[in-house]
Order: structure tokens, then sequence, then C-alpha cells
């Protein structure tokens, strides 16, 4: 068995009495996207900069791409790509002239450098936007041009903290497919967000953190299912008496709560024509009956609504 791209050993950092992070351990396979998912100030950024090498961890250790960021800080970044919360660009410069910068910073050979650029720049879609002044950029163009930065590099690893913050709805659509396609090829993608929802789409892996620990941590499916016991969450609305107990009793349900409107039904599927015909049948009017798929954003309340119960 291949060692993971990326692992962490009871990484630890503390900042006098205050503990940012708590012995957090990861392990991550090659051409996983690997969420690292929670709200901020809950050590995501600090456990990444321990990762490459940026800050020192009071204890444990961490490995990428086979190399220690500490003792071999040059190795790890001839293989990983970075991609900070606030992407740092020279403004007065083009994309272009800020990419060469960067290649030849990485010693990638004079010949090779303004074809990897055409083709990193015709990847995130910026081929016209490159002869331009960075100071034009959007917040997306500047994520964009980031993800160029990492494409022309060849890394076989992407840390992207955060990169979605900041963008509308449309740019963030954009971004999530540009990762899906980094995964396509085979890249290893490490990324934190407090946008559990929005990333749930392509993270193959969470770990979800809080006050510096990691909480839960697995593939989401697998999550979803330990926590809320299946994938969709059933909403409905219909009068009548123990309607709650009748649907608790239908097969593969999991868990009733009541809300404002009605029911909220955590289900293993989505079992609408079952809980449907159980309500009729127990004598009740049946108003509205809609499924969804259960999120990352239930897993992490439930959770924690749950380890501050058994406090």
């Amino acid at each position: 068995m291949s060692e993971p791209v990326i692992r962490a050993e009871a990484l630890t950092k503390r900042y006098g009495t205050a503990v940012a992070v708590d012995r957090v351990d990861l392990s991550i396979e090659a051409g996983r996207v690997f969420g690292l998912l929670g709200p901020n100030g809950a050590g995501k950024t600090t456990t990444i900069l321990m990762l490459l090498g940026l800050t020192e961890p009071t204890s444990g250790r961490a490995r990428l791409a086979g190399f220690d960021p500490l003792r071999q800080p040059l190795e790890v970044k001839r293989r990983v790509g970075y991609m900070p919360d606030q992407v740092g660009f020279y403004d007065n410069l083009s994309g272009i002239a800020n990419l060469s910068y960067t290649a030849r910073l990485a010693r990638i050979p004079a010949g090779e450098i303004d074809r990897r650029i055409a083709t990193a720049l015709a990847r995130v879609g910026l081929v016209e936007a490159g002869r331009k002044a960075v100071r034009t950029y959007s917040r997306g163009m500047r994520q964009r041009l980031a993800i160029a930065e990492i494409l022309m590099k060849q890394a076989s690893v992407a840390i992207l903290d955060e990169p979605t913050g900041g963008l509308d709805p449309q740019a963030t659509r954009e971004f999530l497919d540009l990762i899906r396609s980094l995964r396509h090829d085979g890249m290893t993608i490490l990324l934190s967000s407090h946008l559990l929802d929005l990333v749930q789409s392509v993270c193959d892996e969470v770990a979800l953190f809080n006050n510096g620990r990691i909480g839960l941590s697995g593939r989401v499916d697998q999550l979803l299912l330990e926590v809320l016991g299946g994938s969709h969450v059933i909403r409905l609305e219909a009068a009548g008496d123990g309607l709650d107990r009748t649907v608790a009793r239908v097969p593969g349900v999991t868990r009733v709560t009541r809300e404002a409107n009605g029911l909220r039904i955590e289900a293993a599927g989505d079992l609408r024509p079952q809980i449907a015909r159980a309500v009729v049948e127990a004598g009740g009017a049946l108003t509205t009956i809609a499924a969804g798929h259960a999120s990352l954003d239930e897993v992490y309340a439930r959770y924690f609504e749950e380890a501050r119960d058994a406090a």
C-alpha cells in the first residue's frame, strides 16, 4: 500500500496557553479531494500552514508527497501548489508577468515557461485577461490565476484555503467545476472552507473542525449515514393525531422531529410513497411532502448538538 500523499500525526499548535490546533490526524490518498470544513477560527488555516511548513508545530509531525515540510521545504514547494485565503499578486504586472516571475523562482526551465503559462491560462479561461494588469481582475479572476500558477508548476498536490470566499454564485460554480477538473486529472486537493454545503459536492472525504479538533471525518456518504441515519431529508405537512409516531414506524425512517409547519423526517432514501401511504392509512390528511438531500451543515449541527447534550 502506498504512503498517503498528505499525512499529519498529532499536529498541535499552541500560542501561549491558547491551543489553536489540538492533536490533528490526517491521512489523504493520492487523487482525492479532501475538505477541512468548519467555522472561521476553528483551526483549519493553522493546520494548513503547519502542513506546508510555514509555521512550526508545537508537537506532532507532517509529511507532504513523502517529504518533511520543515526539513525539506524546497522538495515540498516543487510538488505542492498553495492558494491562500487572500491571493497575493503584483497588481501592476499582468497575469502573464506574474506567472513568469513565479516560474523563474520555481526554476522552471526557461524554454518551458511560455508554453506552460499559455497552457495554464487556457485551462482557467484567462487567455485574454492574462495580458492585463492584475489590478483590473475581479476576485474570481485572481482565484483562477492562482490555479493557473499551480498548473504551471505541474504540482501534484493543491492546497486551497477558502477558495470560494467572496465569490458570487456564478463564479463559485465555475471555480468548483475547475476543482472537479483537477481531480479528474489525478491531482490531490486539500481545501478548507466554512461553507459546508457549497463544497460538499466536490469532496471525496471531509474532516469537520471545531475549536482546533476534528469532530468527525470520513467519506461524505458515510457521515450522512452515521450521523443522520441516511442521505435524505423529507418534510411533511399533514393534519392528524400522532403522525410523528406513525411516520417513525415506516422502515428506513431514522428520525422524526417536529417543525413549525409539520414534520422533518430523516431517512435512508426517498421514502415519500411509503410515508404518504402510512399517513393516509392512519387517517391523516396529507397537504405536502417534499424530499431533499441531507447536507454536511446538518451533519455538523447534529454532531455538536449531540456532543453538547452528552456533556
